[in-house]
């Protein structure tokens, strides 16, 4: 059974590691300042998805994503593991969407691409932990999905066979195709980029990073597997006002940059004593 599969992926700004930079004087975040990744629950995505690739001989995966142009990043970082295609939705009318307008645009780019078998999507973003874009994608396609994902086991006899987690264990399930899955972190971790894959698709790039002095600009016209599909609003058939900032009803009030602070601290041996004293006043205190 050969599959089409759409790996759901997001450039984030890398807020593992945020500095004094972070923040702008707005209250806003400063994406200048921090390092721009691959959404790593995506990866754990993407990860099913080349495994399904691997059982079913023929299929196929593309990558779609939202942003800026530099966007399209993810997109050959996916190139370098393994996926086939990618799609990139880049347009100003798309910009300052909350989880409402994002999942519309990808919505509609996913009727856009058509007969998708899955949508496979990391459980949510790093810079906003809604866990709200995966789900809403398959109440707007009308499709079945299935959440918290660890595992895709099997697709057979037009079945997915699903291990996923939940609150005091695990469940293994079964979801008709066309599916929508969001996966775990706690799913395998995504492989490696292949060397060769790196060489093939390096100077792979959507119209809008092509300069006109950019040797991309040649090969891209020699070697048609160097060019990455970018589709504005009009496009997918979109409607700008359920798109970006017009589409998203969704607020941010104020952002703060909180630093905590230990007000006191205690050195402890390794002393029976000194062990015996922490647990009582833990206890106590009720932390444990």
């Amino acid at each position: 059974m050969k599959l089409k599969i759409v790996v759901l992926a997001k450039q984030v700004p890398d807020t593992r590691n945020v500095g004094k930079d972070a923040m702008t004087a707005e209250g806003t975040v400063n994406r200048a300042a921090l390092p721009a990744i691959f959404n790593p629950e995506d990866l754990n995505a993407l990860e099913q998805a080349l495994r399904l690739k691997e059982q079913h001989p023929g299929s196929t995966v593309g990558l779609l994503t939202m942003g800026p142009p530099r966007a399209a990043e993810v997109i050959r970082e996916g190139l370098y593991r393994g996926a086939d295609t990618g799609w990139l939705l880049t347009d100003r009318l798309f910009a300052g969407a909350d989880t409402l307008a994002t999942s519309y645009a990808l919505a509609t780019a996913i009727e856009k691409i058509g007969d998708v078998d899955i949508v496979i999507g990391g459980r949510q973003a790093i810079d906003g932990d809604t866990a709200q874009v995966g789900p809403q994608v398959a109440q707007k396609l009308g499709l079945n999905q299935v959440t918290y994902a660890e595992e895709i086991q099997k697709i057979e006899n037009g079945k997915a066979t699903i291990r996923r987690l939940i609150d005091g264990g695990v469940e293994v399930v079964e979801a008709p195709l066309p599916l929508v899955v969001t996966v775990n972190g706690s799913a395998a971790e995504c492989r490696p980029a292949n060397a060769k894959l790196v060489m093939k698709y390096k100077y792979a790039a959507c119209p809008l990073e092509v300069a006109e002095d950019d040797t991309r600009k040649g090969l891209r016209a020699e070697r048609p597997y160097l060019q990455l599909t970018q589709w504005s609003v009009a496009d997918v058939d979109g409607d700008p006002a359920q798109c970006g900032l017009s589409g998203s009803p969704t607020k941010v009030k104020e952002v703060q940059n909180i630093v905590f602070q230990a007000k006191e601290s205690k050195t402890l041996t390794s002393s029976d004593t000194d062990i015996d004293g922490m647990i009582k006043e833990l206890v106590s205190e009720k932390l444990i």
